[in-house]
């Protein structure tokens, strides 16, 4: 527009030119000349051509709006609401400035109507804004705008993380939902090492997914080695004691992401949305993913998998993905292919070295006749005989309590592992297993018991109202049982009872009565008085032992 204001100013100004504009403008010729006409009467329409003109009774979003569409989570109904009560409490504020609501709405003159709220809104929010202020800062990272990393080469950068299936499987009798903890290389979206935990994952996890992402042999793969770095997004596990020296000693570095930032890492994420459109979709039991607001639906009166007919369909997906799948990132090519492909030289560590480096250190311990001694519990192995006296180190993977791995203190040299003596049978543990679930739901039953409280359903205004009545008798039944459970009572607080206060205090009869009299000091007079007090009265006199003043 200033181009055709400028020709237009020189006399320079023709139809062709007009056509030109409304050709790369998308608009038809009468719309240039009137933008034209416009412009020519206020040099401000050239900045905005078509905009609509601003006159000083238009409404705009102010601040305390802002914080209306916060509060109302974007209900802009709610918001004119709100803004029509302030309103009516008040004299006409300056809310934002409009030309007043269409007559007969029945709003105050400085409200808007809800049509000029929405277009307010349109025009002075943008999307990002308008979803952050109804859904939180996660809803406006939705449009954002995140820049793609380079490539990279292989093992530059590998990404872990934890996901929970939504596949209910089969473990021992009861239904439940495994975690996968997995590793992948960013540059080849090869899954370099995966876990499976029929339970909540630890750092147990971590560290067996990192063995099987850096060890290259039969069955793990081709693709493996040690990593540059990894990416992690402050998960405890990830972060633990055990896990981060395991990576100190691989000469790994750790990238502790910011919180909420899965865009950081979208190579796994990228894997988690994956493995479940593609593979966990189709399982039997699989839990639906719902409408906001809603349960998963799972169907019913299906069979469910075993934990093992698990794990092996899901390694055999994860081989699928690495050496036939093509993704859109790779141009055609398989993750295998492109790893193979990719010249840099890969630093292996020894499998040996490896399972060293990745267990914890408990310290070290004596080698006696009994065996070593962790945890209270002794330990033992064929190869200690004849070594009883030795400085010994113990180090063992988190969890697994029956077995330890044992080193030599001072030169470091690998000895043997190490069983737990005296260890239970199957039958045994399972029947301490079952004793300890009778006896965790029988507790858990008495203290739900013990500490529900019903209220009645309240249609009026008022102040909560208890149910559940007792008898006299019961009240007094359940405070004898619990009588002698109270500390305080335990405490015996009149077996010796305090020593009387000085005779100048003003003490209550109903302490004065708990309390040993004071003795009188020697070759005082028994009939003189008490000091006097610092407001000058003189308090009651001081009693011998025959009552006499």
């Amino acid at each position: 527009m200033r181009r055709l204001l400028a020709l237009r100013a020189g006399k320079e100004l023709t139809t062709g030119h007009v056509r030109v504009a409304a050709d790369a403008l998308g608009v038809s010729e009468r719309t240039v000349w009137r933008w034209l006409a416009e412009a020519g009467r206020d040099e401000r329409a050239a900045d905005e051509p078509g905009a609509r003109a601003q006159t000083g009774t238009r409404f705009t979003i102010t601040p305390e709006v802002r914080a209306l569409l916060a509060l109302w989570k974007g209900n802009v109904a709610a918001v004119q609401r709100e803004l029509a009560v302030r309103a009516a409490g008040r004299p006409v504020a300056d809310v934002g400035t409009q030309a007043g609501p269409p007559p007969g709405s029945g709003l105050p003159p400085d409200v808007p109507s809800l049509t000029t709220l929405h277009r307010a809104i349109r025009r002075d929010l943008t999307p990002g804004e308008r979803a952050g202020l109804a859904g939180g800062e996660r809803a406006a990272r939705k449009h954002d705008v995140f820049l793609a990393r380079p490539r990279g080469w292989r093992n530059q950068a590998w990404e872990t993380d934890h996901m929970q299936v939504p596949v209910p499987v089969d473990v021992d009798g009861r239904a439940r939902r495994p975690w996968i903890t997995w590793f992948t290389d960013c540059a080849t979206n090869a899954i370099t090492g995966v876990a499976i935990t029929p339970v909540h994952p630890s750092r147990e996890s971590v560290l067996a997914a990192l063995r099987s992402a850096v060890l290259r042999e039969e069955p793990y793969g081709p693709f493996g080695a040690l990593p540059q770095k990894v990416r992690v997004d402050r998960g405890k596990d990830f972060l633990s004691k055990t896990v981060t020296a395991a990576f100190d000693l691989l000469d790994v570095t750790v990238e502790d992401l910011p919180a909420y930032t899965p865009h950081l890492k979208g190579t796994v994420e990228g894997l988690n949305r994956a493995v479940e459109s593609m593979f966990l979709a189709a399982l039997p039991g699989y839990a639906r993913q719902p409408r906001p607001g809603k349960r998963p639906s799972q169907p019913k009166d299906e069979a469910l998998l075993s934990f093992e007919d698990f794990t092996a369909r899901l390694l055999a997906w994860t081989r699928w993905w690495n050496t036939e799948h093509r993704p859109e990132t790779l141009r055609g090519k398989t993750p295998l292919e492109a790893w193979q492909d990719d010249p840099t030289p890969l630093r292996d560590v020894p499998a040996a070295d490896l399972w060293t480096f990745t267990l914890e250190d408990a310290g070290t311990r004596t080698l006696t006749t009994r065996g070593i001694r962790f945890r209270r519990r002794d330990f033992v192995g064929a190869w200690m005989t004849g070594q009883a006296g030795i400085r010994v180190r113990v180090r063992f993977m988190p969890h697994h309590d029956h077995r330890i791995e044992v080193y030599h203190a001072a030169t470091g040299r690998y000895l043997g592992p190490a069983d737990l003596a005296d260890q239970a049978t199957e039958e045994q543990i399972s029947a301490v297993r079952r004793a300890r679930a009778a006896r965790s739901r029988r507790l858990k039953k008495d203290l739900e018991a013990s500490q529900r409280q019903r209220y009645a359903a309240a249609t009026q205004a008022g102040p909560p109202r208890r149910l559940g009545a007792l008898t006299g008798a019961q009240a007094d039944a359940e405070l004898a049982r619990s009588a002698g459970t109270s500390l305080s009572q335990l405490a015996l607080p009149d077996v010796i009872p305090p020593a009387a206060p000085p005779a100048d205090w003003r003490t209550p009869a109903s302490l004065a009565a708990l309390t040993t009299p004071a003795p009188l000091p020697s070759g005082r007079d028994s009939t003189a008085t008490a000091p006097d007090r610092p407001d000058g009265r003189i308090t009651r006199p001081i009693t011998d032992k025959d009552g006499d003043a």
